[in-house]
């Protein structure tokens, strides 16, 4: 699918110019995250919560992208990058609601990643065992934090096995 949309040129003038769906996934590729956590939460009986969502930033220049992506996708919505940084002048494009990501978002993106598949399939992976309500079990929570631990080498701040001790 193509995209037509119109971008402001100098003197006020403007210009059509299109968006592909490769365009925004070779966005994505760049610019895009697929994202699993387990938080603390003192709304669950177990003290912790499975959280989830698509984002992809850009330059608050590059509006117009982020727009389409909404437009195209149907659903998700746009909000400043960081929320700490005030010099952060980024904008992101974020879809976080179950449906959405099961039904929009996962089906756009299947089969057509390269950088992101590695991180795409796990998220795909989360998003049905969450859809299953198996985060809900140890054996389910369990694979979640193995999936999700391994797609961010950074530092763990809580150790998967603090975590199934709720469980």
């Amino acid at each position: 699918m193509v995209i037509p949309i119109k971008v402001r040129l100098s003197a006020g003038k403007t210009s059509s110019k299109m968006i592909s769906d490769d365009y925004l996934i070779g966005f994505v590729e760049g610019e895009g995250m697929f994202y699993i956590g387990i938080v603390p939460s003192s709304e669950t009986k177990t003290g912790w919560q499975v959280i989830y969502f698509f984002k992809v930033s850009q330059n608050s220049i590059g509006k117009i992208v982020l727009e389409r992506f909404r437009n195209r996708l149907n659903c998700g919505y746009i909000k400043n990058n960081s929320l700490k940084d005030e010099t952060d002048k980024s904008l992101a494009f974020i879809v976080r609601d179950l449906p959405n990501l099961k039904d929009k978002i996962i089906p756009f993106f299947e089969n057509k990643l390269i950088i992101k598949s590695n991180a795409f399939e796990k998220f795909k992976k989360v998003i049905e065992l969450v859809s299953q309500k198996k985060h809900f079990t140890k054996e389910g929570i369990k694979e979640i934090l193995t999936l999700a631990y391994s797609m961010n080498t950074k530092k763990r701040r809580v150790k998967m096995e603090e975590i199934l001790k709720s469980y």
